[in-house]
């Protein structure tokens, strides 16, 4: 990689009253083989964006997050390393760091936008960072982009970088809450309004120059240990998860409709739904031990309050966190993830399609 010498720094006051980072501007060569990678969505891929939020310290802020491979808590929701971080990994980038962390960062890397909590709806959860948020957030990185490089330049890193999305199931878990009777009618309304949502941020991404886009789709919400702790006999809620499915069909249709519809426009979309119901049958088979109970918390499956509230509350902690498939109530462990990474990454037609992300990221877009 070209060796960078940061000139200046500018203050960038962004949207809703957030700050961003103080940001180092550089000129400098890019490498032409060199595919950036932009990241935007919820908790299972928030490397600590809500650590810089000035709202309540997350869990994650505190131990035992982190200790498998940090060794220290750094806002993500697992024992270790998420899924965005094998991705970096497997295309030679360094791991993407916050776009909200203090200091320079090299853009041309790419940047991390996700917020835990967040939602592709602002009012899925208003104290963290939605999607629309996240979308202003990387204009203003765009705007960034165009000076360390020049319009041209910035354009071509554009088109050749991933835009890798984990969004949505936080929408149909507050839904979910809210409206515990809702009609089939209602709730394909309610995935239509999510997905319209998504679509349009997708398509501001694409005049902007974005054209390979990659999903994680959403999840057996169900089976989440948080969830399975308020049904009778600890089983997986349905409700949930058949929101999740709907979802995904409408986002496997919606993005084939954009692909015939904008000249360039490439995606894959990895199963996670698929996945996590795999392992949730049959642990042993992926070499898990445990997968109903997280390793880390308190309660029924130990589905709560992992890391006790800065040591206000009591909880139950693993001792191999490798051992299960959720490390708290929704996130899954550092092991987890990396199975999931590599099934993003190189998985075949029935993990991840209409391509894999390896193939995505190879595409020529011209």
């Amino acid at each position: 990689m070209a060796s960078l010498s940061f000139h200046f720094c500018v203050l960038m006051v962004m949207f809703a009253g957030l700050i961003s980072p103080p940001i180092c501007h550089a000129r400098f060569q890019e490498p032409k083989k060199h595919v950036p990678l932009f990241i935007l969505g919820d908790s299972l891929f928030d490397p600590g964006n809500n650590l810089y939020l000035n709202t309540t310290p997350e869990s994650s802020a505190f131990w035992p997050y982190g200790e498998t491979f940090f060794k220290r808590a750094t806002g993500r929701f697992s024992d270790g390393r998420l899924v965005p971080d094998f991705v970096a990994e497997y295309m030679n980038l360094p791991m993407i760091p916050p776009y909200l962390q203090p200091g320079p960062q090299r853009f041309i890397d790419g940047s991390n936008f996700a917020s835990a909590g967040a939602g592709v709806l602002p009012e899925t959860n208003f104290e963290v960072i939605s999607l629309p948020q996240q979308l202003r957030y990387f204009k203003g990185m765009v705007k960034v982009l165009k000076h360390q490089l020049d319009d041209a330049e910035a354009k071509k890193l554009l088109k050749r970088a991933v835009y890798l999305f984990s969004i949505g199931g936080n929408d149909y878990l507050h839904f979910y809450d809210e409206n515990t009777n809702a009609s089939q009618s209602e709730k394909r309304e309610y995935v239509g309004i999510v997905i319209g949502n998504l679509t349009i941020a997708l398509k501001e991404i694409y005049g902007l120059g974005g054209r390979k886009i990659a999903f994680q789709n959403a999840g057996l919400l169900g089976c989440l240990p948080s969830s399975r702790s308020g049904t009778k006999n600890g089983a997986c809620a349905e409700k949930p998860s058949a929101l999740a499915r709907l979802h995904n069909m409408a986002l496997a249709k919606a993005l084939k409709e954009l692909e015939s519809s904008l000249p360039g426009f490439k995606y894959a979309i990895f199963d996670y739904y698929k996945a996590i119901s795999q392992r949730t049958d049959n642990p042993s088979k992926y070499d898990f031990k445990e997968a109903k109970t997280a390793c880390c918390g308190s309660g029924q499956y130990w589905a709560s309050n992992c890391g006790g509230e800065r040591g206000r509350k009591k909880f139950e902690l693993c001792r191999i966190p490798g051992d299960y498939l959720w490390f708290d109530g929704g996130h899954g462990t550092e092991r987890a993830n990396r199975q999931l990474a590599e099934l993003l990454w190189g998985g075949g037609p029935s993990s991840t399609a209409p391509r894999n992300l390896k193939q995505l990221v190879e595409l020529e877009i011209m």
